[in-house]
């Protein structure tokens, strides 16, 4: 199987802590965090499997993966990550994020070098806290 997520979603990842939108966000993510072990990532454009729970319901209207705001800070992740990666970072693109690369990406995240996608985001500080605490009580180990 294949874990679908888009740019930004590959620095989300980095300092998940077990809380989100909503329970079955919540849920949802611990779900992709374990596929994320033995799994490899293909990048897509909008929509991936993290933001699935977002998408039923009443309030599919209000969800920020659809708004404009949210594809700038997937262009932004992308070329974050991509120069740290040393490869393309595009819709179609097949990852495998091992321990090397994983520690890679959070020291670029922790030294600030590959936040320009977090601008604006509403979990900024608290993921900020989290690479603070060398990433403490991240699921992703």
């Amino acid at each position: 199987m294949t874990v679908r997520l888009r740019p930004h979603h590959l620095l989300c990842m980095l300092t998940y802590a077990g809380r989100g939108y909503s329970a079955a966000f919540t849920a949802n993510l611990d779900a992709v965090t374990e596929r994320l072990r033995s799994e490899d990532i293909l990048i897509v454009a909008g929509p991936d499997d993290i933001c699935a729970p977002l998408l039923t319901g009443p309030e599919v209207d209000d969800a920020h993966c659809l708004a404009a705001r949210v594809e700038a800070r997937d262009s932004a992740a992308a070329r974050a990550v991509a120069s740290l990666l040393h490869r393309p970072v595009s819709p179609g693109e097949r990852l495998m994020i091992g321990q090397t690369e994983r520690e890679r990406l959070r020291a670029a995240f922790k030294a600030g070098t590959s936040r320009a996608a977090c601008t604006g985001c509403n979990w900024a500080t608290f993921c900020s806290e989290i690479a603070a605490s060398d990433f403490a009580g991240t699921r992703l180990l």
